[in-house]
C-alpha cells in the first residue's frame, strides 16, 4: 500500500505537470504491478487525479471569453473548447471499441460568474461519442486545433434559414463548418447508424458525398435541451453561390414556393431545375468519379433503410463574380453595401455568405477545404463551379413514412413520382435522376 501511495503521489505530480493520459497510466501501473487490488481501486485513483486536473483545466479556460448574442451559442463555444482540450489529454486508441459508440462526456456548471454578460450561470454540456467523432474528423482531414478555432475564436454566424422540422442553422465565423439544431429523434438515429457510418467512412477513406459529421452535442440552458450537430460546409467559404437546388429525383410538388422564390437566394427544386434547362457541365473524369461516389453512397443509405435525402447543388458563376469584384473595386471608398448573392435563406440548408478573403484567382478553390467543389468543363456555356453533396440522410423508412407513401399514392396515382417511396426504390430513382442532369 505504501508503494501504491508513492506511485499515486508521483502520478499526481505528473498530471500537474501536464503529462497526458495520466488516468490510463495509473490504471495500467496498478494492473501491471500485480498488486491484490480490484480495478475499482485503480479507477478510483485515476478519477481522483482527474478531478484535481479538471479544476486546473476549468480555471485555464477562464482566460478565454466566449461572446455570442445567443447565450446558447456561448455555451456551445465554451463546451467545444472544453471538450477539445479534454480530448487532447486522451491517448488516441489503436482502434475504436463498441463502447465508444455509446459513450458520452458531460459537464454541469453551476453558479458560473465568469463572463456572465454572455454566459448563463447554470448550464450543462454533453458531447456524444467524443472518440468516434474525433476519429471521423481525422479521417476527413480536419485537425482538432483548427476545428476548435473555427468554432470558438468568434461567434458563429446566424442564418435565417430554417429546416423543414424547424431546424436552425449557423455557420462558423470562417464558414468552414455548419452547426444545425436537430431533434432527439435525430440523435437516436445518429446513434443507430454511427457504427456503420464510421465503417463506411473508413472503407471509402473519407471520399464521399455524404454529410461529414464532425461532432454532436446536447446543451441545457434554463432547463431547455437543445441538440446540435456540426458538419463540414458544403459551400465554399470564398466563392459565393448564385443559384441553389435541392434535388430528390421526384416530380410531385417539387417546385419552389412563391415565398421561397422571393428570397435573395432561393432554394429551387426538381421541376425548377428541369424547367430552367439547367445542366451540370463537368468533364468525363469528374463525372465518372462523382457518379461512383454517389452510387456507393446511395447503396449504403438503402442498406440502412434511409430515404428522403437530397442532392444539394450550389452554382458559382465565375464571370459574375469577376464582374462584381470589378464593380466593388470601382466603388471602393463608397459606403459599404450588401454583397449581391452572398446571403441566402434556403429552407433545408445553411446560408452562404461572402468571405473577406479573396480567391487567388477567379473560380479557384482549395480542394482540401472545398471538398465538394467541381469545376465546369471547357465546353460549358458558362464558366462555373458546382458544389454538390447529399444532405438530410437521417430519415428512416418507418411506419409514418409508409403511411405517407400510401396516402400520396392514393392522391397522385400509383405511377406518380412521389418522394415517399421505400429506400431501395428511392435510391435507384435518385441515382438515375442525378445521372440525367450531368453533361
Amino acid at each position: 500500500s505504501l508503494a501504491l501511495a508513492s506511485a499515486a503521489a508521483a502520478l499526481q505530480q505528473l498530471a500537474k505537470d501536464g503529462v497526458k493520459d495520466y488516468k490510463r497510466t495509473v490504471t495500467d501501473w496498478v494492473i501491471s504491478s500485480q498488486l491484490p487490488l480490484k480495478m475499482a481501486t485503480a479507477s478510483s485513483i485515476a478519477a481522483s487525479i482527474a478531478s484535481k486536473t479538471k479544476k486546473k483545466h476549468f480555471v485555464a479556460q477562464k482566460v478565454k471569453l466566449f461572446r455570442a448574442s445567443d447565450p446558447l451559442l456561448s455555451v456551445l463555444m465554451w463546451g467545444v473548447n472544453h471538450s477539445i482540450n479534454e480530448l487532447s489529454h486522451v491517448q488516441i486508441p489503436i482502434m475504436l471499441m463498441p463502447d465508444d459508440f455509446k459513450a458520452y462526456s458531460k459537464i454541469k456548471v453551476d453558479n458560473h460568474l465568469f463572463n456572465k454578460e454572455n454566459m448563463p450561470s447554470h448550464f450543462k454540456f454533453k458531447e456524444y461519442c467524443p472518440l468516434v467523432f474525433r476519429n471521423l474528423r481525422e479521417r476527413f482531414g480536419i485537425d482538432d486545433q483548427d476545428f476548435q478555432n473555427s468554432l470558438t475564436r468568434a461567434a458563429p454566424l446566424n442564418s435565417d434559414a430554417q429546416g423543414r422540422t424547424g431546424a436552425r442553422f449557423h455557420t462558423t465565423y470562417d464558414k468552414h463548418y455548419v452547426i444545425k439544431t436537430i431533434t432527439s429523434e435525430d440523435v437516436a438515429e445518429m446513434h443507430n447508424i454511427l457504427k456503420k457510418y464510421h465503417q463506411f467512412i473508413v472503407e471509402c477513406h473519407g471520399n464521399t458525398l455524404l454529410p461529414q459529421f464532425l461532432g454532436m452535442y446536447r446543451l441545457t440552458v434554463d432547463g431547455d435541451e437543445t441538440y446540435m450537430i456540426v458538419t463540414r460546409n458544403i459551400f465554399s467559404h470564398r466563392l459565393p453561390v448564385y443559384k441553389k437546388y435541392d434535388l430528390k429525383g421526384s416530380t410531385v410538388a417539387r417546385e419552389a414556393s412563391d415565398k421561397e422564390k422571393a428570397k435573395e437566394l432561393p432554394t429551387y427544386k426538381d421541376n425548377d431545375f428541369i424547367n430552367d434547362g439547367q445542366k451540370i457541365c463537368i468533364d468525363d473524369d469528374n463525372k465518372k468519379m462523382f457518379l461512383e461516389k454517389l452510387r456507393k453512397d446511395v447503396e449504403f443509405l438503402a442498406q440502412l433503410k434511409l430515404m428522403d435525402y437530397s442532392l444539394l447543388v450550389g452554382i458559382h458563376d465565375v464571370e459574375r463574380a469577376e464582374q462584381e469584384e470589378v464593380e466593388s473595386e470601382d466603388n471602393e471608398g463608397d459606403d459599404e453595401g450588401e454583397s449581391d448573392g452572398g446571403i441566402g435563406t434556403p429552407p433545408d440548408s445553411p446560408s452562404n455568405t461572402l468571405d473577406s478573403t479573396k480567391p487567388l484567382s477567379p473560380g479557384e478553390f482549395d480542394p482540401t477545404i472545398d471538398v465538394y467543389a467541381i469545376k465546369s468543363n471547357d465546353g460549358a456555356p458558362r464558366k462555373e463551379v458546382y458544389f454538390m453533396a447529399v444532405i438530410d440522410i437521417l430519415q428512416h423508412y418507418d411506419a409514418k413514412k409508409k403511411a405517407a407513401h400510401a396516402a400520396k399514392t392514393v392522391k397522385h396515382g400509383a405511377g406518380a413520382e412521389i418522394s415517399t417511396v421505400n429506400p431501395e426504390q428511392y435510391s435507384k430513382r435518385f441515382y438515375d435522376f442525378i445521372t440525367t442532369i450531368l453533361s
